[in-house]
């Protein structure tokens, strides 16, 4: 996979040296509501999902990439490509930037324009959803922002701090 390139950030595959990074993201429990993580994830998971990340989408059903800073080269975030699905052309996309300081500066802008225009001209996908908590108004606007419909409403479909809230559904289809 080519590393894709944007004004103020790339997207690049996972290396062994992202443990850390990888580790501190999938353990931050400021996270875990957007990202239905509800155990901690050990080193050693995220090691052997490392050494295993070298799979194409077409065999993994996924595809994980690092958001980096062009003027530094760190690793800010990660976009995913999910539940890949070959036949019917579409697959699931979620982002997370993990540090607020990075937020609201256009990197997961950047970020999502990048994997759309990959997914609908690469991977010459039909169409692309995501699952979005109605309460996560940052991730609406985004997602919006690029075209994608609410087509669906989960009622009480995720449990966080002590209420059930709902969870949208939305849909890109490549035209």
């Amino acid at each position: 996979m080519v590393t894709l390139q944007g004004n103020i950030s790339y997207l690049r595959a996972l290396e062994p040296e992202d443990l850390e990074f990888i580790y501190a993201i999938e353990n931050d429990e400021n996270i875990w509501e957007v990202s239905n993580t509800i155990t901690p994830y050990s080193k050693f998971l995220i090691r052997q999902y490392l050494e295993n990340a070298h799979q194409d989408i077409y065999e993994a059903k996924q595809l994980r990439l690092a958001i980096c800073k062009k003027d530094t080269s760190e690793a800010i975030g990660l976009i995913d490509l999910f539940d890949f699905d070959v036949k019917n052309k579409r697959a699931g996309v979620g982002i997370i930037i993990q540090n607020e300081n990075d937020r609201n500066n256009g990197f997961g802008k950047e970020a999502l324009g990048l994997v759309i225009d990959y997914a609908f001209k690469q991977l010459q996908l039909h169409q692309l959803y995501a699952n979005i908590g109605t309460e996560n108004k940052a991730s609406l606007m985004l997602f919006t922002t690029f075209g994608f419909e609410r087509i669906g409403i989960k009622k009480d479909w995720n449990f966080n701090n002590a209420i059930f809230q709902d969870e949208a559904i939305f849909q890109l289809i490549n035209k």
